[in-house]
């Protein structure tokens, strides 16, 4: 199974990473490679056929290939909630959470991602075209680059005044001394439902779903196990960080899935689907409601608790 992915140093589709070091998915019968692309080539690969599934940290990144979720379906969640933290530079002089101090400040946030983060903003009453700037970083689209790491750099280089990223990226930064977290949704710095608005999941085309079912079911299997996995025993990345990362992230990725590890549930809620389905409809993605039957494939459903 050829596995398209966005991100590979990060905690966010981590499990699917995991799966692959740890041998759940060999251990389930199926060979597959993982491969980075360029941020939202993903989709373009799943929809083109060169890429079987793809890992994606925000799946309402799939609408751009399939609009109005046609032709594609979520087979498992691999976190929980809106990944993404936003990291500012240590010496602003602001306490966490305050939205209003990020007025005038320069921040960067990845294609797909920055939606998210768009729509947050407003909901804390800042406009993101005149309050602050939000700015791309040269050599982001570069095939290897993981953005969270990468925005970390810019920021000790003074380029931006934080970013929103994986908390891989965040930890990077709070590691040198140069960032601290200013908001993490998933933990109470919500200004309004951002926390519900998109999730990690592995996503594959309803064709391939017909084609290869027990290669679909298979990598579910193998996820939901490495999710188990990394809740009872966290640790388990350290080695997968050591097989995967570079040197300084390998380093960090244990913390960071001890406190991530309460997330990995492969359940696909109806209610996540309805949240996500409104976001989506907020930004102009989706033109109205799809069924939760639509979105989730109902074999793949059948599984997450076995």
């Amino acid at each position: 199974m050829r596995i398209a992915a966005v991100d590979l140093i990060s905690n966010t589709c981590f499990p699917a990473l995991a799966a692959d070091e740890l041998g759940f998915f060999k251990g389930e019968g199926i060979d597959v490679q993982i491969e980075l692309v360029p941020m939202l080539g993903a989709t373009r690969a799943l929809r083109e056929g060169t890429a079987d599934a793809m890992i994606a940290g925000s799946v309402h990144d799939l609408l751009i290939e399939f609009p109005d979720w046609k032709g594609v379906k979520l087979c498992v969640a691999l976190s929980q909630g809106t990944p993404w933290l936003l990291t500012v530079r240590t010496d602003l002089l602001a306490e966490r959470g305050d939205f209003k101090a990020l007025r005038g400040l320069r921040l960067t946030a990845a294609p797909g991602p920055d939606l998210v983060f768009n729509k947050m903003l407003e909901r804390a009453g800042l406009d993101p075209d005149r309050d602050l700037e939000i700015v791309d970083l040269p050599g982001v689209d570069d095939r290897n680059v993981s953005f969270g790491v990468f925005a970390a750099e810019a920021l000790a280089k003074g380029e931006i005044d934080g970013f929103w990223a994986n908390a891989v990226g965040a930890e990077t930064a709070i590691s040198r001394g140069i960032g601290k977290v200013h908001v993490d949704v998933r933990r109470g710095d919500d200004p309004g439902d951002a926390r519900h608005f998109t999730f990690a999941g592995l996503a594959t085309t309803d064709d391939f779903v017909a084609r290869e079912p027990e290669a679909v079911d298979a990598a579910i299997r193998a996820i939901v196990k490495t999710q188990a996995a990394l809740r009872v025993d966290p640790t388990l990345a350290a080695t997968v960080g050591e097989r995967k990362f570079p040197p300084e992230s390998a380093a960090l990725i244990a913390a960071v899935i001890a406190r991530d590890a309460a997330y990995y549930d492969p359940v696909i809620s109806q209610d996540a689907i309805r949240r996500l389905n409104a976001f989506a409809q907020s930004i102009g993605a989706l033109s109205g409601p799809v069924a939760y039957e639509k979105i989730v494939a109902s074999r793949c459903r059948m599984l997450w608790a076995a």
